[in-house]
């Protein structure tokens, strides 16, 4: 999703994105740089001496909700010793986005980002809405949007960590200071939209750029090898 968006959104665009990329994949052709993945002028690997695969994402965004499956099993299909991190954008804050990234790097701080993170795509863009940002019935974005206590009530229920611990995290110094590495990060990766595959740092890849969902998880796995074979 550009970070220029539409202000309304369906909720059948994730599906719409997916029958998209399905429908535009070309295994067969070879991958080329410049076209299908762009490599960055000036290379910040996550960690030294480790290969990392990062999404740019956001829970706020329909693209990221369709392509959650594909990267999963991305991250299943990582070589021993590749990681994979996610780093949450905040571009939209019609659509809740800043709330939603202090909400992953809180999660994140609290060590129960990743027994969560489906569920969130789930409680968003799923048919309970529980922290939906759309109605459903008139297909306008909500007022008010899920706030950081109703994310907290969310992750009491689903990883047990009491909302008020939730709520006093997502306060603190520390996910402040995440939220501000994770927009220098976004910025030294050039992203502008999401979701966007970064692979050690170096390698910049968008399932448009690499022709469907499924070609930027083979797209991906292939530039793994490339970092892995220096």
């Amino acid at each position: 999703m550009k970070m220029t968006r539409r202000k309304m959104l369906a909720f059948t665009a994730g599906a719409t994105l997916a029958s998209t990329w399905a429908a535009n994949a070309s295994a067969a052709e070879p991958w080329t740089e410049g076209k299908h993945y762009f490599r960055l002028a000036q290379p910040t690997p996550p960690r030294p001496g480790a290969v990392t695969v990062t999404e740019v994402f956001s829970y706020g965004c329909p693209a990221c909700n369709a392509f959650m499956p594909y990267m999963e099993s991305l991250e299943k299909k990582l070589p021993a010793g590749v990681t994979a991190e996610y780093v949450p954008a905040s571009w939209s804050a019609a659509e809740n986005w800043p709330t939603f990234q202090r909400a992953y790097l809180t999660a994140k701080a609290l060590g129960v980002a990743k027994q969560a993170h489906t569920a969130m795509f789930q409680a968003i863009w799923g048919p309970n809405g529980e922290l939906a940002i759309m109605d459903p019935r008139t297909g306008r974005i909500r007022s008010p949007l899920p706030t950081i206590a109703d994310i907290a009530r969310f992750y009491e229920r689903v990883t047990k960590v009491p909302a008020a611990k939730f709520v006093d995290a997502a306060k603190s110094f520390s996910v402040e200071t995440d939220i501000k590495r994770s927009e220098s990060t976004i910025r030294s990766y050039l992203a502008d939209s999401t979701p966007t595959i970064v692979v050690n740092g170096k390698y910049r890849l968008q399932p448009t750029s690499a022709g469907g969902a499924q070609q930027a998880v083979d797209l991906s796995l292939w530039l793994v090898q490339q970092e892995l074979r220096k």
